[in-house]
């Protein structure tokens, strides 16, 4: 095991530079030194965005590495092979078209992005993808060209929108627009199949479309269970994904210090983020000292304090628009780390340990549940809201939670994990009435052994107790 060096040695400096970033890993690294940035050596400057010497801790006790996994993804391949596992999907049962507004569903099965942050309220582009005929993108005024060189797109046309911004009062005739020509599509390449399925409509164009004969299905579960195993192409995007992730956390660390704001510290994870052809975050999840228990205080203008706990969840949507959900708690210099902040720091990585050992083919969410780490007493009310759950171009199917969570009626989904699938299993530790919590969260492939970490970044030392040592 790698010797760890103390905290108290000299901070490097913060500021990002892109250039420092290796575009690509070595193939087969085990070391998570080799998917953070580099400094140049021709330039004085340009610091490194991490320069510890702390190893991942105790890793090899209890996960599989993915040494395995490249790190630079066949882009149009990958969208090809999404779109065929979706076509394959949607003949599987007995659906003739899917149309989706979500951003993320449309560049899973299309390659292409536009505002996608905008158009996630506002209905402005979608794309028709027939399971026997053409993908069809309509896009946003004048942006036809945003389709260009994909192959995965057949035909462009300008989208439709009857959307009360852009509608008003009109939206009701609007939306019977829209309808007539998802119709004559329908008809078109159906077969003379009705049954056409939506991510997301909203009742306007629902009504429209059953006027003219279609009949509605339930869309998300037709992507989002494709979506769930991943190809090799998937994965080295995601470990793309994780690169910047964690030099972006690495910014994050060396901004915590005495009288920096919550807020201050959040944005150098989206600076290395976008600077790295990154998409965006997902939440404001990082809170420190008292703020961080209990769990879900976006960040604000608190100024940090010297000892205070710093708890973060990543939520990161990188690049090719994969996803890095990954949380880790640090100590703000100036104090040492104390007792209740060190107790919840080894709960949770306990806690860590232990359910990543449930992973493997096979298990279902049932047994996670009820065989997962039970948390002591006094922190069971401040639970996550999940043991773990699917990840790929955000948080995303399936979701595993805990045995006291249960639906009373007893609908709990019979699933059943697969070799392929990708799931953030998470802890958050804090009493309840307590000072602290602890955020920690892993990203991993189930492999056909057990789980195969795909997140790396070193835990705090401060934070560990003599076990993890």
């Amino acid at each position: 095991m790698t010797q760890m060096q103390s905290d108290t040695k000299p901070r490097h400096a913060s500021t990002v530079t892109p250039a420092t970033l290796t575009p690509n890993a070595p193939h087969g690294s085990d070391n998570w030194r080799d998917f953070l940035p580099r400094p140049q050596e021709a330039n004085a400057k340009c610091a490194p965005l991490i320069a510890r010497e702390d190893a991942p801790t105790r890793w090899p006790d209890f996960l599989l590495r993915g040494e395995t996994i490249p790190h630079t993804p066949n882009v149009a391949q990958m969208h090809r092979d999404n779109q065929a596992r979706v076509r394959a999907e949607l003949k599987r049962r007995d659906i003739a078209a899917l149309v989706l507004y979500d951003p993320l569903n449309i560049r899973y099965v299309s390659g292409t992005r536009n505002m996608s942050v905008w158009t996630l309220h506002n209905a402005a582009r979608y794309c028709f993808l027939a399971a026997d005929g053409p993908c069809v993108m309509f896009d946003f005024h004048n942006c036809e060209h945003l389709s260009d060189n994909w192959d995965t797109v057949q035909e462009v046309r300008h989208a439709r929108a009857w959307f009360y911004f852009e509608a008003g009062t009109q939206a009701p005739a609007r939306a019977k627009t829209w309808a007539a020509e998802i119709a004559d599509l329908l008809q078109t390449y159906g077969g003379g199949n009705k049954r056409i399925a939506f991510d997301h409509l909203d009742p306007l164009g629902c009504h429209a479309l059953e006027a003219l004969g279609a009949e509605i299905e339930e869309g998300q579960a037709v992507v989002e269970s494709c979506r769930a195993r991943k190809s090799a192409d998937e994965l080295a995007a995601i470990r793309r994904a994780v690169q910047v992730c964690e030099a972006g956390v690495a910014a994050l660390q060396d901004a915590i210090t005495p009288g920096a704001t919550e807020n201050q510290v959040w944005a150098r994870l989206h600076e290395v983020n976008i600077a790295n052809d990154g998409e965006w975050v997902e939440t404001r999840l990082l809170a420190a000292g008292q703020r961080t228990n209990p769990w879900f205080q976006e960040c604000s203008d608190y100024a940090i304090q010297p000892g205070d706990l710093v708890s973060l969840d990543t939520d990161l949507v990188g690049p090719y628009g994969y996803c890095v959900d990954m949380s880790r708690s640090f100590v703000c210099p100036g104090k040492p780390a104390n007792d209740e902040q060190k107790q919840c720091h080894d709960l949770a990585l306990e806690q860590i340990r232990h359910n990543l050992e449930l992973l493997r083919p096979g298990v279902t969410a049932r047994e996670i549940s009820e065989q997962g780490f039970q948390l002591p007493e006094e922190f069971l009310p401040n639970r996550y809201s999940a043991v773990m759950h699917g990840v790929g171009m955000a948080d995303e199917w399936p979701h595993i939670g805990y045995k006291e969570d249960a639906p009373q009626d007893g609908s709990v989904e019979e699933i059943v994990l697969e070799e392929g699938m990708t799931v953030c299993v998470e802890s958050f530790a804090g009493k309840l009435g307590g000072t602290c919590g602890v955020k920690l969260e892993e990203q991993v492939l189930i492999g056909a052994n057990g789980a195969i970490a795909l997140t790396s970044y070193p835990y705090s030392r401060e934070l560990l107790g003599p076990v993890w040592l």
